[in-house]
């Protein structure tokens, strides 16, 4: 069983993976352990991760990344129509009012939301696990903005400063408009990324040059580190806000603090660090990988909340980061309740009681908006149905159980209408939820909130029964199951539209490949195998076909390569197995020689009555001499007979044929000279003699201990008077 921690960053992804042996971060196809952020659609296909970078220049208008900003975001959102101007790729509205991405997909115009894009980066992520765990993934926790200080504090604002910046630069230098190019836009942000890195490990000036940049002119500029720093002063303003607010909220004070780790991309411009370090009044600590801290931790949260890894307890509370209340409307007047105030623990569960003559609905919200990443704070809407009043007319007791569970995430999980029984009914016994953190917190009724207080009195014992209430959710942005349904059923018909276009794709490369290898070849290693009219009738064959590759050929089904391949090997595998032949046929008759010669000493010891042999019947070895003689005369007249073949004629013996005479010759005569001697049985008498005292010692059993008995009781040869072992006997 996998267990996987994922890092979605804006630019990069890292992936960790759980072992026996703790937490590693794997690499990618290329080798690489970090994972470009981007999706770039083709006219056949879908590129993803490092193949998808590679057309961020090239496909610039198809090719997407940056986008996880505008997760949950709608359209109309003015931080979605802001960030539109620094786009290279077009956003569009979705039918629901959220955030879409408009491209050119199998040759028609697609627009994909924001989930689906984020889903194929993912299923990505998650091929590159299994390819390294080499099984599927089963327990993951993703993150997707875990060390930042801000929303708008990562690595791509510090870029966006200096991409503005260039543009305003050579708008004045060369009159470009950069930001009317996608392509050149594209190239300037690349450069600017490499250009801030040189920048946190020197502070002289750094040149910025790209050659044939807009309208074949090449541009050049330089930049500081001291420069730049003044220009990110907003932004470096923006750093000790954050971490005021994580002081005040864990009600720390500075020296509470024993050490500060420093994670993220961000961290490593120098002024970041000098920003944190003072506040803290501390060195900072960067003894973690800044880029894969966040992969690597969220493993470790796998495989705490997995059951397939025994993990040392760790005590870690996640916690609402915003506070959540419920508001309601009654036929008397609104009213609403914080549930979760902010930095409450999760996951928890809380009960609800409210008296009701009719169903009714609660609204979830976010209380303070000013807070909020989004402009809007509505969660959703949940409407608790079927609700009646009592049999005497009066308002039912409702329970309403609301939850934030380990993603985070608010529902109203159940709601339960108490009824209240004669006293000739049966009582049922109030459901719990004794598994998760669960308290009551309030009753609710016609708009009143009242604290539950203990009783003052002892009432009477009242029989009641719950009765399970439906609820129509209706979570805000939320997906319906139709549609996550249609996203699933797109995203297999890509997932096999991009296989069928990687075999297409393989199947001309192979053919690009075959014809290269054999014109390479023909004029080298394989020249002396083919004959001269042969070789240009092949060398013809091989240029029309690299011709064809580039002109008709360029976009074929996949088995008109296969064919075209096979029409090639035609010629060209005669030709190789030729070569394949001379090259390993002096092999085979070597090793045959051998077999024939170590049979041969075999014979001729035994026909001299060598002790090794003599138990060796006659007949058989009769057999044995037969069998090498046949073998011999073989061997050399299928030498004698290739030795006349020219280099460009069929063998006359091919390698297989050699190697079966040596199987035959091995299984023949192996069985014959290999039977083991015949084992000669002592007589009783002897054998009690020979076990018997030596030496004139005592015939009693020998003491653990004793030199004649070894550790683990066997008989150890004694010594002689000169202090020699005397040899050991054979006893069987």
């Amino acid at each position: 069983m996998s267990v996987v921690g994922i890092d979605v960053g804006f630019q990069s992804c890292y992936v960790a993976v759980a072992r026996a042996g703790g937490i590693e971060t794997v690499a990618n196809e290329y080798s690489d352990r970090s994972t470009p952020a981007c999706v770039s659609f083709g006219p056949r296909n879908r590129s993803v991760g490092a193949a998808a970078k590679g057309q961020v220049v090239t496909n610039c208008k198809n090719t997407v990344q940056g986008f996880k900003r505008f997760h949950g975001r709608a359209f109309l959102d003015p931080y979605v129509q802001s960030a539109k101007s620094s786009l290279v790729y077009d956003l569009a509205q979705m039918p629901s009012g959220m955030t879409g991405i408009k491209v050119m997909y199998m040759e028609e115009e697609k627009v994909f939301s924001i989930e689906q894009v984020t889903a194929m980066l993912l299923t990505k992520l998650k091929e590159t696990a299994e390819t390294a765990m080499k099984k599927p993934v089963a327990d993951c926790v993703i993150s997707m903005l875990a060390s930042a200080f801000d929303a708008e504090l990562g690595g791509k604002d510090f870029d966006e400063v200096l991409v503005n910046h260039f543009c305003e630069e050579f708008g004045k230098k060369y009159k470009l408009d950069v930001k009317t190019k996608p392509r050149a836009l594209v190239r300037l942000y690349q450069e600017c990324e490499k250009l801030k890195k040189l920048m946190s490990a020197n502070s002289s000036d750094l040149p910025l040059n790209i050659e044939c940049f807009m309208n074949d002119i090449d541009v050049t500029g330089k930049l500081n580190r001291g420069h730049f720093e003044e220009m990110c002063a907003g932004l470096l303003a923006k750093v000790e806000a954050p971490l005021h607010s994580v002081m005040e909220q864990a009600k720390l004070k500075k020296e509470d603090i024993y050490a500060v780790e420093i994670v993220g991309g961000a961290s490593r411009i120098p002024a970041v660090k000098e920003r944190v370090s003072k506040f803290f009044g501390k060195e900072l600590s960067t003894t973690l990988n800044a880029d894969e801290a966040v992969a690597r931790g969220c493993a470790l949260q796998c495989a705490i909340l997995s059951p397939a890894f025994k993990v040392r307890e760790f005590s870690i509370t996640d916690v609402v980061h915003y506070p959540i209340s419920l508001k309601w409307n009654s036929a008397a007047e609104e009213g609403d309740c914080e549930v979760f105030p902010r930095n409450h623990a999760a996951p928890f569960s809380k009960v609800l009681t409210f008296y009701r003559r009719e169903p009714f609905s609660l609204e979830a919200y976010y209380n303070n908006p000013k807070e909020l990443p989004y402009p809007d704070p509505t969660i959703g809407q949940f409407i608790i149905q079927k609700v009646v009043p009592q049999a005497n007319g009066e308002s039912s007791k409702v329970k309403v159980k609301v939850r934030v569970n380990v993603h985070g995430v608010f529902s109203v999980s159940s709601a339960s209408l108490v009824e209240l029984l004669k006293p000739n009914e049966g009582e049922e016994p109030m459901e719990t939820d004794p598994a998760g953190k669960e308290e009551e917190v309030c009753t609710l009724e016609d708009g009143k909130q009242e604290k539950n207080h203990a009783p003052s009195a002892k009432k009477p014992k009242v029989k009641t029964k719950t009765v399970e209430l439906p609820i129509e959710n209706s979570l805000h942005w939320q997906l319906t199951n139709d549609l996550v349904n249609l996203f699933m059923e797109n995203e297999g018909k890509m997932i096999m539209q991009d296989k069928l276009e990687k075999e297409r794709n393989d199947a001309k490369n192979n053919v690009e490949e075959y014809v290269y290898e054999m014109r390479d070849k023909l004029h080298g290693v394989l020249e002396k195998f083919v004959s001269e009219s042969d070789r240009d009738t092949f060398a013809l064959r091989l240029e029309d076909t690299e011709n064809w590759l580039y002109d008709d050929g360029e976009d074929q089904q996949k088995q008109v390569y296969i064919d075209k391949l096979a029409e090639l090997k035609k010629l060209g595998q005669p030709v190789q197995e030729r070569y394949i032949e001379a090259e390993e046929r002096p092999k085979a008759f070597d090793e045959l020689g051998r077999h024939i010669q170590q049979y041969m000493k075999i014979v001729e010891a035994y026909k001299t009555k060598e002790e090794q042999y003599e138990h060796l019947d006659e007949l058989e070895m009769l057999k044995v001499d037969k069998q090498v003689n046949d073998a011999m005369i073989w061997m050399n007249s299928k030498m004698n007979a290739q030795s006349k073949q020219n280099f460009t004629q069929e063998p006359a013996v091919k390698v297989q044929e050699i190697q079966a005479k040596t199987k035959e010759l091995y299984s023949a005569c192996n069985p014959i000279v290999s039977k083991p001697k015949p084992k000669v049985e002592i007589p009783k008498d002897e054998k009690e003699e020979q076990n018997g005292p030596i030496n004139g010692q005592e015939d009693t059993d020998a003491q653990p201990g004793s030199p004649e008995k070894g550790a683990a009781g066997s008989t150890v040869a004694p010594e002689s008077a000169e202090g020699n072992k005397l040899p050991q006997m054979d006893i069987d």
